[in-house]
């Protein structure tokens, strides 16, 4: 799974320029299009969109293998020309058509993608919520880089998991990381490092947006019931559990 970027502002840096869009080959095995990028520090900030006010990504310039020319991608620059989309009302529009909480929906878009609609792993995974080729044409998700249709396809599949384990977000989890046959192989979380890892990352984000959330409530006021959206803390599994994929 990705490692957690930092998205951001604009902010002043040395820029490199660039010509056309380029393809960031990172060392863990992604790889991010993206249309300029600047040196800041020790990071090198890849810029998403050639809108001057756009947002960028900081990555560690020692991740960085190298650097090569994008592709034309026809697909990609119809959706850039489009008005930007709010990622918050994608994940809040999937939330209440699924019945899936979008605080749930939002750690694992974080988890799985680091909030970039372009993320494309090394196995292949595409988007927000990282979706493989053929489980995109599953659920009928014609772009995986167009973040609503990723997210709105991510979620159907989240939500199937959900149902499917009782609501049992760490099963759910575990299967969306390594299939639910892995899951049923092992009668509950596979012993993989990394799907305990992503498990517990998933839950950690999740129950500190519950928990910032209950501190912003007006204290001495009770209701009698809990707030929309609230659930209980979930158990987060630990990450070293012996094994691998």
């Amino acid at each position: 799974m990705p490692r957690v970027l930092q998205v951001g502002l604009l902010a002043l840096a040395i820029v490199l320029p660039s010509q056309a869009a380029e393809i960031a080959n990172l060392r863990n095995g992604f790889s991010i299009r993206h249309e300029r990028h600047e040196a800041v520090g020790e990071t090198t900030r890849l810029y998403l969109h050639a809108s001057p006010d756009s947002g960028y990504i900081d990555v560690p310039s020692a991740e960085i293998e190298n650097f090569e020319p994008a592709p034309p991608d026809p697909t990609i620059d119809a959706i850039e020309a489009r008005q930007p989309r709010d990622l918050a009302s994608i994940v809040s529009n999937a939330s209440a058509r699924s019945q899936v909480d979008a605080d749930f929906i939002a750690s694992v878009i974080r988890a799985e993608s680091g909030n970039n609609p372009r993320a494309v792993s090394r196995k292949g995974a595409q988007g927000l919520m990282q979706l493989m080729p053929q489980t995109a044409n599953q659920l009928g998700v014609r772009n995986s880089f167009d973040p609503a249709e990723n997210v709105d396809g991510g979620v159907r599949y989240l939500r199937e998991l959900l149902l499917l384990y009782n609501n049992d977000m760490v099963k759910a989890l575990a299967a969306y990381n390594a299939g639910p046959q892995r899951v049923e192989q092992y009668k509950g979380l596979p012993p993989y490092y990394e799907t305990h890892a992503y498990v517990a990352r998933v839950i950690k984000d999740y129950n500190r947006k519950k928990l910032a959330k209950r501190k912003s409530q007006t204290p001495g006021v009770t209701t009698g019931r809990k707030p929309t959206g609230t659930t209980v803390i979930a158990k987060s599994p630990s990450p070293s559990a012996p094994g691998s994929e």
